[in-house]
Order: C-alpha cells, then structure tokens, then sequence
C-alpha cells in the first residue's frame, strides 16, 4: 500500500530517498513519464529508442504535438492542468503503472520545488533535492557551486547602487512565469530608468525586481556545453554543444546598425529554439574538466550530487576563458543535440541526445539490479 501525500496539506513531509527506493523495488516493467512541455518529445524518443513504454501528462489545451508524434508517446494522459499531477489519485496512477518521470524545466515550474520535495511520491530520475539550486534566491545556488567548484561566474552586483560597468538584469516576468525579462544596463541610473519602465509596462513586478540577479554582461561567444552523470557509470558523459535562439533580440542583432538606431523597440531575451554548435578541439580540455569540477562539487553540496543530465551555459571569452553564467540541473531541453552532436560519437560509436542517455542509464541500472540508486 502506497501512502500519497495531500499536496494541500500544510504540514512538511520531506519524502525520503528510502521510500521511493521502497516503492521502485516493486516495480516489474519500468515506464518513462514525462510533463507534457519543455522537452518531453526527446525525452519520449530517446526512451523509445531503449525500448521503453512512455507516458505523457499533458494540460488539456496542449495536447497535439504529442497526439501528432503518436509513434514516441504510448499513453497520454490529459488533465486540466499540469499541477494536476500532485493530486494522490494521480500520484497513485503513475506509481500503479511503474512510472520514472523525468524532470525538466516545466515540471519544477508548474508543480513547484517544494511540492516536488515534499509531497510529489513518484519515483523521479534525479536528484529532486538539487532542482531548487537553480534558483539565484536559494541560499546554496548554482553560483554558490560554481564558487565552489573554482569555475569563473560573472561579477555579481548585490546593490544595483554599485553597477559600473555593462550588466544584465534578470528578473521574471509579471504574467510568464516561465520566462525571464532580461535587460541590459550600464549604470543605476540606467537601472532605474529601464526598470521603471518595465515595471511600467506590466512586463515585470517591483516585488520581481526586488529579488532579480544582477550579473556583469560577458562580452564573448555564448554556448551551452551539455553533460551528463550518474553514480552507476560514474563518469562525466559530454553530450553535446548549442545556441539559443532568442525573440526578439536576434531579430534586431541581424539589423544593420543604423537600422538598429532608427528602431524603438523593446528588447526581450525569450527562448525560442536551439541551433547545433562545435567548438574548436584546443578547447575541449576546458569544458571537459569544468564539467568534472562541476560535478565534484555538487556531490558535496547536494547528496548524493547530480544524477542525470546537467548544462553550464557559458561565454568564452576573446582571452579564451570559459565563463559560466547559467546552469540547467536537469533535462536542458535542446533536442537539435540528439542528431548534430559529434561527441557521442566519439565515446559511443553513435549520435543521440539526452534522452536516450537517460534511457540508456535506466536501463543500465534495470540490468544491474541499481535502480534505486538513481531515483529520488
């Protein structure tokens, strides 16, 4: 008998890694669940690929990618919304069903850290614990581990009074809660100036800017280097390099400049897509044993340290440092890398993304009787 937390409840119930190790020993045939967003569509291929069944939670005005890609997604289960998941009977489905559900983005944004930590009683492939860490707010966040991990971050502005040199405000929206409203600035003049007028606009709340990250702007070549590992290979997997694709500010960037001067536009930084990248091979020691260091920390910071899938955003620099701004702890969401990477290739004879290296794991972990090792 399965207890399911109330998500409602007021109480805190930290669910324990011993209990979701308790409830996947019974499992016999292992489902890939997925929210319905973000990434799901890569996650569902790759575990396809593995020959794993998948299940697909999606909102009910958001249904058709995953209808249309019938072939990847073996049930989809509608509900009215996403949070919907945290509902015991819900719980209850996915664990009657020997569902692992893969984390991404969407799912920490619409069912909620805490939720996740404390009530959410299904097995999920990673560490659950660590997912809060991308929040700049969170005491042990992803500068905290960078700083500890002796990887170069951007210069920090706590008082926007001490901004001296070009940086970018990142604040989240007002309405979309998903997205961030990004801007650059030069001084606190030039903070308050834009800030008022964002504010203004309704693209951001003053409650929001208050608890914004204020980070030195990196001039450089922006790319995401993705990476993976759990303690059942132990070993760092490179998985693969992209871009982000980005409305409307790559619009206006591919303007020619006086164009650029004769246009009163607002500059947002809204995620929209991924384009393939490599990088030069000198460089590969780098990014190789920053994603090393990275993971060393973590395991000290947050027990037993990062299971699965994780991407350090960076900029490299003219004087070719390696800058990370930004850090995903969970399933990136770049699908582009799964058919252009070159360096699974190289490790594994073939090309794939994510989602089939997550496949490929539990697999793994199935085979060696381990697969408690890899859930929380």
């Amino acid at each position: 008998m399965i207890a399911i937390l109330d998500p409602h409840s007021k109480a805190k119930h930290v669910i324990k890694t011993s209990q979701i190790q308790n409830i996947v020993k019974d499992y016999s045939e292992v489902r890939i669940g997925v929210l319905g967003s973000h990434s799901a569509l890569e996650v569902m291929d790759g575990a396809k690929d593995e020959g794993f069944e998948t299940i697909v939670i999606c909102q009910k005005d958001r249904t058709t990618p995953y209808q249309r890609f019938k072939r990847i997604a073996d049930e989809i289960i509608i509900v009215d919304k996403f949070k919907d998941m945290l509902l015991p009977k819900m719980q209850k489905r996915l664990v009657e069903k020997n569902t692992v559900i893969i984390p991404h983005r969407a799912l920490t944004a619409y069912l909620g850290y805490k939720p996740i930590e404390n009530s959410f009683k299904v097995p999920i492939f990673g560490n659950r614990s660590l997912f809060q860490a991308e929040e700049r707010q969170n005491k042990k966040n992803q500068y905290y581990l960078l700083e500890k991990a002796r990887i170069k971050h951007p210069k920090l502005f706590k008082n926007p009074k001490n901004i001296n040199r070009p940086s970018i405000v990142k604040v989240q929206e007002k309405t979309r809660k998903l997205e961030r409203a990004f801007f650059i600035v030069s001084s606190y003049s030039d903070y308050k100036k834009k800030s008022e007028e964002k504010i203004k606009q309704g693209i951001i709340s003053r409650k929001d800017l208050n608890n914004a990250s204020i980070e030195e702007l990196v001039i450089g070549t922006y790319l995401n280097f993705n990476y993976f590992y759990t303690p059942i290979s132990d070993q760092v997997d490179f998985i693969g390099i992209e871009r982000r694709l980005q409305t409307n500010l790559h619009d206006y960037n591919a303007l020619p400049a006086r164009q650029q001067l004769d246009i009163n536009v607002e500059l947002q930084n809204i995620e929209v897509g991924h384009t393939p990248a490599s990088i030069r091979e000198s460089l590969l020691e780098k990014v190789l044993t920053t994603g090393d260091k990275f993971v060393q920390a973590v395991k000290k910071a947050y027990p037993p340290g990062i299971i699965g899938p994780f991407s350090l955003q960076s900029v490299i620099t003219k004087d070719l440092d390696l800058v990370v701004y930004d850090v995903s702890l969970r399933v990136p969401g770049n699908p582009i890398v799964a058919t252009t990477s070159p360096y699974t290739k190289y490790q594994y004879g073939t090309t794939f993304g994510v989602g089939r290296r997550i496949a490929m794991e539990i697999r793994k972990a199935l085979q060696q009787n381990r697969l408690g090792e890899i859930v929380t």
